[in-house]
């Protein structure tokens, strides 16, 4: 009798340790991986690593799809860019709109067995998370329409002074859509190098208060669930919650004291 075989669960793979990580996560590290020393690697070596650096449990085939699915297997990858890379250093920051910060964390749905996908943005002076992406999957069409709903919010258009939008490697921002988009807005785009999440500093400060104050604080039921929830905390975050770093104000207040000259703020770098 021929034994069945286990199917590999949809839309996430198992650590050593039994936690979920997401295919949005895994295709991150793939592209990071082929951002720095992965480069030459086809799929085989970056299962290697995969499975060395982030102790997954993930198998070639598997690494393969994801591959193909980010054109990233060795035939199709390039070192000749469409778009130039613009490595991220750090800047002096005297105001809002100066440096904006993007990422995307997800969480997970208890009662569906699925992920969810926020994609945010932020300015590091004020800390106002601008706009945001929530939805099961995140794609460079969600990452190019939450910049610019962020430029028209802020009554920013191209010909002014734009401010620089920082991003790690992930697939999201590092396609063809998301380039021309930046392109088309007249924006800077800068990535950070490999493994320095500490040059996404106050994005990443972001998904630590988001995790610990909404996401890890419910068990979420369905996307309905997740949208209600994490709707209402960011109507929060933005409105009433006070951060000791913009004179524990709201970043909403912050911005508009900022903007009507009645708040002072050392410059700092980011």
């Amino acid at each position: 009798m021929q034994k069945c075989r286990r199917k590999e669960s949809p839309g996430y793979s198992l650590t050593k340790t039994g936690e979920k990580i997401s295919d949005e996560q895994i295709k991150e590290w793939l592209n990071e991986l082929i951002c720095g020393d992965g480069f030459p690697y086809g799929y085989n070596k970056l299962t290697i690593c995969l499975k060395e650096e982030y102790n997954l449990l993930i198998n070639r085939k598997k690494v393969y799809r994801l591959c193909k699915e980010l054109n990233i297997l060795k035939p199709q990858r390039t070192i000749h860019r469409k778009h130039p890379k613009h490595l991220a250093r750090q800047d002096t920051i005297t105001g809002s709109n100066q440096l904006w910060e993007m990422d995307v964390k997800y969480g997970y749905i208890t009662g569906t067995d699925q992920f969810f996908f926020q994609l945010s943005l932020i300015d590091v002076f004020d800390r106002s998370i601008i706009d945001y992406h929530l939805g099961l999957s995140c794609k460079s069409k969600d990452a190019a329409r939450v910049l610019k709903n962020s430029l028209s919010k802020r009554n920013l258009a191209k010909g002014m002074i734009l401010p620089k939008i920082r991003t790690d490697n992930g697939p999201q921002f590092t396609s063809n859509l998301f380039e021309e988009t930046v392109k088309e807005l007249g924006v800077v785009h800068e990535r950070i190098p490999v493994k320095t999440p500490n040059m996404n500093a106050h994005i990443e400060s972001f998904h630590s208060i988001l995790e610990d104050e909404c996401y890890s604080q419910n068990e979420f039921e369905s996307f309905m669930h997740v949208y209600s929830v994490v709707t209402d905390y960011m109507k929060y975050y933005n409105e009433r919650r006070r951060h000791g770093s913009i004179k524990f104000m709201s970043p909403h207040k912050f911005y508009a004291a900022f903007i009507d000259d009645t708040v002072k703020v050392k410059p700092f770098t980011a």
